[in-house]
């Protein structure tokens, strides 16, 4: 009896077979770096924030008052000429609150606490002329008409002041000015204080210090 013989079938694949094959071969994995990115991207972020701490910092040297605004709408052209507006002892930066907290944190501006919400700019003033160090953004706000971009509150001498008690930091006296009215009670005639509030800032130094010499050569010849 005679065994049918086997199928057989040829090891080879057709091209078509071959291509199916590769169609179904799973994908590639992605580069090794590839998950590296976002470490990267993580460490220049950090950086960034360590650089804005720092800028506030270094602003708050010297500064006598720091101020918060309420800049939500401002357009970059605004913030621009805004910043033509100032005078060189006064500066505008836009910084996260956590960041502007966290270089704060410590010292006498963490009075500045409430503010700490919503989007500020920060406005360093770093002279003692408070009400002219204002008045640049007064004049702006009313002109542009931004109301609703007010200052959500400042810390001058380390007291907070909120924006319901601003006119008391507008209105207030120069150093200068309160010297000479100092220097004015010391005098008898009431002409002589008249005439040195009247006097530019500069020529009332000029006439402090000379006081302070009068008065110094005084103690060295009693």
């Amino acid at each position: 009896m005679e065994v049918a013989p086997l199928l057989s079938f040829s090891s080879s694949l057709s091209p078509l077979c071959h291509n199916r094959a590769l169609t179904l071969t799973p994908k590639t994995s992605k580069p090794s770096n590839y998950r590296r990115l976002p470490v990267i991207r993580s460490a220049v972020s950090r950086s960034k924030k360590e650089e804005t701490v720092e800028t506030v910092k270094s602003h708050l040297e010297n500064c006598h008052l720091l101020a918060a605004i309420n800049y939500k709408g401002l357009t970059v052209k605004q913030f621009q000429d805004l910043r033509r507006t100032l005078p060189d002892t006064t500066k505008l930066v836009v910084a996260k609150n956590t960041l502007v907290f966290k270089a704060i944190e410590g010292t006498k501006w963490e009075a500045l606490k409430p503010c700490m919400k919503g989007m500020n700019a920060w406005l360093f003033v770093q002279t003692d002329e408070i009400p002219s160090a204002i008045k640049p953004y007064r004049s702006f706000q009313k002109e542009r008409k931004l109301e609703d971009n007010d200052f959500a509150g400042a810390v001058f001498e380390g007291k907070f002041y909120a924006p319901d008690n601003f006119k008391a930091l507008e209105t207030m006296p120069t150093r200068a000015e309160v010297y000479a009215k100092m220097l004015g009670a010391l005098q008898s005639p009431a002409i002589n204080l008249v005439s040195t509030l009247q006097a530019p800032a500069i020529e009332v130094i000029m006439v402090l210090k000379a006081y302070v010499k009068k008065l110094e050569d005084e103690s060295n010849n009693a």
